[in-house]
């Protein structure tokens, strides 16, 4: 088979040149059906991509119907039916769109295996949660006569809740009245009701470079097309963002203002003022992602203070912070908006869970949420100490000082394509989280997420003391090694 030609200087994304070169070549029969592709290693060598690029391509021509899977034998051209002149395009499936974050939250970010080791993962220790305050919070709850254990929730979520988040935001200088509040199941489906209010198939929508993965998949089933800003430690990238303006209209800006995930850097003021500048001039709508906004320690601006919603919707959530099982969060946004996306939450989900969100209310108003994020924040400050000087001993070095929250995103010498190292690590019992997932395109990059939180096990340190050596070790398949030998 004659060479592919796959650039990674090319606008196009990796996994669309995989594509688009398969079906030219079965188009014109020079791979014909049953002829079969080249493994996902030997692929990924071949061209310099990782494997992560390769299964997404592969995945996708099966899906649109050009390849076929056989178990433990490979991926071989499918047998192809002639389509009539007037035959519509067969289009590919929404869910296709997002498979490799998929396949993150399947196999390692949502596993339950508790003896995987996790410095890669996107939340706190269970030991840090108050788990008995919210056992108490749950009882009380379940011995008053107006529960309404049974019954659904109102509209818009909870009214006391609504007017007590209304009191948290006017400390970061948001007014908002609860009527402008509505609540969801969490920060994923407050994006997942933006995505469905404001964007139409094909339309461009802006993402942080690196940023949250999931926040790329959701907007992929949406059939949004992502164009990423590149971060810096002071925030987006605006001149590259005003390129992206001009160039593609996009209806969308998502992004993280404070504790950024995955680098834990927060915006600053004069790139705020410059971000509303843009956003007026060229008619945008930013999503202010801000669910690590309680573990703020240090400086850092908001986009919604400082536009008070007029182009900016907000959203929060408490998932990181207290519970990630009772799925509490919350958009704010104008009146307008917030009763379209209150509408939109009735007819996709009915309502939320008042039963959880009292007990979010119960934990704000008797104050032992603040008690909690007070000795949260105690504790990172107090593992980041550690942390950081044991890694930057290692030569690892930081894209930018974390200002606080649980994240430092690092990398380490000599390995340039973290994807491979994550693969390492998972056979040797460790769950990293390599830079590629955070970016809206595939690419090798030599970035890791570290969790600052999860690093208190010694076994990790040996594992990062081994590999920061460009030269892997080779592990026979059939053995498994490392910490897993260990247990």
């Amino acid at each position: 088979m004659a060479p592919f030609d796959i650039s990674h200087h090319q606008a196009k994304p990796l996994v669309d040149q995989i594509i688009d070169q398969f079906v030219a070549r079965i188009g014109d029969k020079s791979l014909r059906a049953g002829s079969r592709l080249p493994s996902i290693r030997r692929f990924a060598a071949d061209y310099s991509v990782s494997k992560f690029t390769v299964v997404e391509a592969y995945d996708r021509l099966v899906a649109l119907g050009y390849v076929h899977s056989r178990r433990g034998a490979g991926f071989f051209v499918a047998p192809r039916v002639e389509s009539h002149a007037n035959a519509p395009v067969r289009r590919e499936p929404p869910l296709r769109r997002c498979v490799d974050s998929l396949w993150l939250l399947r196999h390692d970010a949502l596993t339950t295996d508790s003896q995987l080791l996790k410095p890669g993962c996107g939340w706190l220790p269970a030991s840090w949660m108050p788990e008995a305050e919210l056992e108490k919070a749950l009882r009380d709850l379940s011995r008053r006569p107006n529960a309404r254990l049974t019954s659904y929730g109102e509209p818009f979520g909870y009214r006391p809740l609504r007017q007590q988040l209304c009191v948290r935001l006017a400390e970061l200088e948001i007014g908002a009245e609860p009527e402008q509040i509505v609540l969801t199941m969490g920060a994923m489906q407050a994006l997942d009701l933006i995505a469905r209010y404001l964007v139409d198939d094909g339309d461009v929508v802006l993402v942080d470079e690196p940023g949250f993965f999931n926040v790329f998949a959701n907007q992929k089933l949406n059939g949004a097309r992502l164009f990423g800003v590149p971060r810096t430690p002071n925030g987006p990238d605006v001149a590259v963002l005003e390129q992206l303006l001009a160039e593609h209209k996009p209806k969308l800006f998502i992004t993280n203002s404070v504790l950024h995930n995955p680098t834990g850097a927060s915006l600053n003021r004069a790139t705020a003022f410059r971000i509303l500048q843009l956003a007026e001039k060229y008619d945008l709508t930013i999503v202010e992602d801000d669910i690590y906004s309680d573990f703020q320690t240090g400086p850092g601006e908001r986009l919604a203070a400082l536009d008070q919603l007029q182009r900016v919707i907000y959203i929060g959530s408490f998932s990181k912070t207290l519970s990630a099982n009772l799925r509490v969060g919350f958009i704010v946004a104008d009146t307008r908006r917030a009763q379209d996306l209150c509408d939109l939450k009735l007819l996709t989900s009915l309502s939320t869970s008042e039963v959880s969100e009292r007990v979010i209310h119960a934990m704000l108003t008797e104050g032992s949420y603040r008690k909690h994020m007070d000795r949260v924040k105690s504790r990172l400050k107090q593992v980041s100490d550690t942390v950081l000087p044991r890694l930057e001993a290692l030569g690892i070095t930081f894209w930018a000082q974390p200002g606080g929250g649980m994240f430092c995103y690092a990398r380490l010498p000599h390995h340039d394509d973290t994807a491979q190292l994550a693969q390492q690590a998972l056979a040797d019992g460790l769950m990293m989280a390599p830079g590629v997932l955070f970016c809206p395109q595939s690419g090798s990059t030599p970035w890791l997420r570290f969790n600052m939180a999860h690093m208190d096990d010694e076994r990790i340190w040996d594992w990062l003391a081994k590999y920061r050596d460009p030269q892997l070790p080779k592990i026979a398949p059939s053995e498994p090694t490392g910490l897993i030998k260990q247990r």
